[in-house]
């Protein structure tokens, strides 16, 4: 050991306590700035996945046309998620199980009781959702600009939807939506494989002919057709966390959308009700009657 004279220790204790302090200063300031830049890096490597979910009256439910003609009645009429949505959200949660997808969003534009659609959502597996508050009815055109303002927010890499809503039966808001992002799209989706760079995905989808598969670079729109899978029944413990899970609500206003409507509804009438068949005894008593109801010419 070496032994030093006690002003020669007092000297070398000070400068080390000095160093001491220096290095605990540039640790307390370095830290910080690592933790930020692991954090933003980090949130790039997470995938999101936007599904869009629709409140529609229950498939089940007989349709009524209101007494002025004006629409249906929904006062009273149970209400459900949209058949295709259901798809589109157990899609969204296979890409996730697949360990493709970080997390999925649920985004519903409506009244206050599509806030249950997406506790619905989050219960089969959504992280969180969105609410975008209107009382209004909204066109395809709408829903999707403000699908485009979320998208612009969140950054997801897949936008999946269902092809088309039962109520209107539009079948436009996804490649609306695509349009307005400019981004790919693959609709009327029967299977859907993403790549493992995550940085495109190949869509089978149905078509007259048959099936028709393309290859769309991400992120892109994707809507759901009804074979595509088959969703699963949220457990009643998954409904009790969903509860927790967070949900935003904004406005269409919040968020820089006009809705102003482009179509006027004249009038809602239900369809005309079928009549009976008939039986004939020969071809050309079926020919025969085909001419008198004009759709065969004689």
């Amino acid at each position: 050991s070496l032994n030093f004279p006690p002003s020669v220790g007092s000297v070398l204790s000070g400068q080390f306590l000095t160093s001491l302090r220096y290095l605990w200063s540039v640790t307390l300031v370095s830290y910080p700035l690592f933790f930020r830049l692991f954090d933003s890096r980090s949130r790039q490597l997470v995938m999101k996945v936007l599904v869009g979910v629709k409140r529609v009256i229950d498939y089940a439910t007989k349709i009524r046309v209101k007494p002025d003609f004006s629409g249906v009645v929904k006062d009273g009429v149970k209400m459900s998620m949209n058949p295709f949505d259901e798809i589109a959200v157990e899609e969204a949660i296979k890409l996730k199980e697949k360990n493709i997808a970080q997390e999925i969003i649920a985004v519903s534009v409506g009244p206050m009781g599509s806030q249950d659609i997406l506790r619905t959502a989050c219960a089969m597996g959504a992280d969180r959702a969105i609410h975008v508050h209107t009382e209004e009815e909204l066109e395809p055109l709408a829903v999707a600009k403000i699908f485009q303002k979320i998208v612009e927010k969140e950054s997801p890499k897949i936008v999946v939807v269902g092809k088309q809503a039962i109520d209107d039966d539009c079948n436009q808001t996804g490649q609306i939506l695509a349009g307005l992002l400019e981004w790919p799209q693959a609709t009327f989706a029967s299977k859907v494989t993403v790549a493992d760079a995550k940085d495109k995905a190949e869509v089978m989808r149905e078509i007259d002919g048959g099936i028709e598969t393309v290859a769309v670079q991400l992120p892109a729109v994707v809507t759901c057709d009804l074979r595509l899978n088959q969703p699963r029944y949220a457990t009643l413990a998954n409904i009790m966390k969903a509860k927790k899970k967070p949900l935003d609500k904004v406005t269409p206003q919040d968020l820089g959308v006009d809705t102003k409507p482009r179509l006027q509804t004249i009038k809602v009438i239900e369809p005309p009700p079928r009549q009976g068949g008939g039986k004939v005894g020969s071809v050309d008593e079926l020919v025969g009657k085909l001419k008198e109801m004009g759709y065969v010419k004689a």
